[in-house]
């Protein structure tokens, strides 16, 4: 993975971009295109190899309390007018039997880091280049980001499992749900019939509290609500109990009181199976409800992260502190909700400040400096802001 003495990741941060990517011409897209396909053949060239040892992807966890890690994670996509740095180094841990609540606007990088730890980004064109995805799954702990396919082939759906965003474009509208769910149990558990499997089926939809579970067993997805709906996704999620669940915007497109039961149901359910969730949204009131720890994301990077309870008792990024004034608050009247004024910076041409300084009503002269360092608040609560530089936490 390195061509000269430069590795991959330094060749796509030193390759040079146009100064007007809005106005580039045929022969710049060409030359670019032609870069990308050097640097993602030569990804791919790693990652198709076969019989590699096991000593290349299993490490160990920094802390034995977490079932993730990730560390320094770098996901870009290639495209012809130059690279998108969709995740630009994300570090946050997920602990055993704990719910972590990722949040932020639309785009900054939440669903890209969940697919980065499925391996389900879309490749060629989209690659993990640096970094590393540490996950215990019980028995061995590995780096996803250097996973062979056929090996995550056996971890995706068995100990780490998907709830999408829309469970209509997710669930296969020419197979009865109970179908799908009996292909993932026996896709993992070859050793069950064929009646063991449909047995298990019947007893998850129970479970996620589905009364007539012969009957919605045997329906297509097209003769269920929105919320039975996800109640399958949920229940094809669960059926291998996994160790850790990505529950991604589960309750979109779902009426207030489906939301309130979803959300119950997937807090009683990581309880029963000794789970963990990676929950992904960007209602900042479905964290409050759900989450022991927050993470905040802006532009591809953690701006903030922590307790739960620190982070709203006391937010201290700027964007963060955006983020709960733009909430609607119950019983206080407002004319209008506040937004946060100004725009993201374009991917491809990222400013090497900190990204929300053209949109921070705080920023002042120290903020023209490089992007600002993680700063520790308290020992578990971290902020990357110039306004903390003196509030450094010491042991």
């Amino acid at each position: 993975m390195s061509e000269g003495k430069h590795t991959i990741f330094e060749r796509i941060s030193r390759k040079s971009k146009p100064k007007d990517v809005m106005h580039i011409t045929a022969r710049e897209s060409a030359q670019i295109s032609r870069e990308n396909r050097r640097i993602t053949d030569a990804i791919e060239k790693e990652r198709k190899r076969k019989n590699v040892p096991e000593s290349e992807y299993l490490t160990t966890m920094r802390n034995p309390d977490n079932v993730v890690e990730f560390d320094d994670l770098h996901t870009y996509f290639f495209t012809d007018i130059g690279t998108v740095k969709a995740v630009d180094g994300v570090s946050f841990d997920i602990p055993k039997g704990k719910t972590v609540g990722v949040v932020g606007e639309s785009g900054c990088g939440k669903s890209v880091t969940s697919l980065s730890l499925m391996q389900l980004v879309q490749r060629p064109q989209g690659q993990i280049v640096k970094g590393a995805i540490r996950f215990d799954s019980g028995e061995k702990v590995y780096d996803i980001a250097k996973t062979p396919t056929n090996v995550m082939e056996t971890i995706r759906g068995s100990k780490i499992s998907m709830i999408f965003q829309e469970p209509m474009t997710s669930l296969n509208p020419v197979f009865r749900a109970g179908d799908q769910i009996d292909e993932v149990i026996s896709l993992h558990n070859p050793q069950m019939s064929k009646e063991e499997v449909k047995n298990l089926s019947l007893e998850m939809i129970d479970m996620v509290g589905i009364a007539n579970k012969e009957g919605v067993y045997n329906m297509y997805p097209h003769e269920l609500s929105g919320g039975m709906r996800q109640r399958i996704m949920i229940t094809m999620a669960l059926a291998c109990k996994p160790r850790l669940i990505i529950a991604d915007e589960p309750t979109t497109a779902l009426d207030v009181t489906i939301q309130a039961q979803i959300l119950a149901l997937l807090r009683d359910l990581k309880d029963k199976i000794n789970s963990s969730i990676m929950l992904i949204t960007h209602d900042l009131g479905v964290v409050a409800e759900m989450a022991d720890y927050v993470v905040v994301m802006y532009a591809g990077r953690v701006v903030e992260r922590g307790q739960a309870l620190e982070v709203y008792k006391e937010p201290c990024h700027p964007y963060t502190i955006g983020l709960m004034a733009s909430k609607p608050v119950s019983n206080r009247q407002v004319r209008r909700l506040y937004s946060i004024p100004g725009s993201v910076p374009n991917p491809i041409n990222m400013p090497s400040y900190c990204y929300f300084r053209d949109r921070c009503n705080k920023r002042f002269e120290k903020c023209n400096g490089p992007y600002p360092e993680e700063i520790r608040i308290t020992e578990t609560h971290s902020v990357s802001c110039y306004l903390f530089d003196d509030r450094e936490f010491r042991d």
